[in-house]
């Protein structure tokens, strides 16, 4: 689930644009578990989310240049 920023860059835009829709749906599905029941990881919820950030901001960089 961890990405590394280099992991991330070496990817293309549509290889990128692929991961953020796993990678939500993956943070929801984490959410909806933890709600329900105490994940034994908690923490996975947070990698997660930051891999989500660490994507979106390459698309948005990508987008901008």
């Amino acid at each position: 689930m961890i990405m590394k920023q280099s992991e991330i860059k070496e990817l293309s835009t549509v290889d990128l644009q692929a991961k953020l829709a796993e990678l939500k749906k993956s943070y929801t599905e984490l959410k909806f578990a933890h709600a329900i029941q105490p994940l034994d990881n908690p923490l996975q919820i947070r990698t997660v989310r930051r891999s989500v950030a660490r994507v979106a901001t390459e698309l948005t960089k990508r987008g901008l240049q």
